[in-house]
């Protein structure tokens, strides 16, 4: 159904972003990501304390492809 579009003012679109105006069957943003993370990444929180000494994170990955995005 036609639509009267006023003046529009786009701050900031990101990669994954879908901007439209008008007529749209079927909108589908698709994105994917991988995260490598050691001992101790991804605490949150005040006066956390982390004694890990010598780590190190190894990544072995055969397929290199997870999900593909098509």
């Amino acid at each position: 159904m036609p639509a009267k579009v006023g003046a529009v003012k786009v701050i900031n679109l990101s990669s994954s972003s879908i901007f439209n105006i008008g007529d749209v069957y079927s909108i589908s943003p698709n994105s994917n990501a991988k995260t490598y993370a050691g001992g101790g990444s991804f605490n949150t929180g005040h006066g956390i304390r982390i004694n890990l000494g010598y780590a190190k994170t190894f990544i072995n990955d055969q397929d290199k492809i997870d999900q593909p995005i098509t």
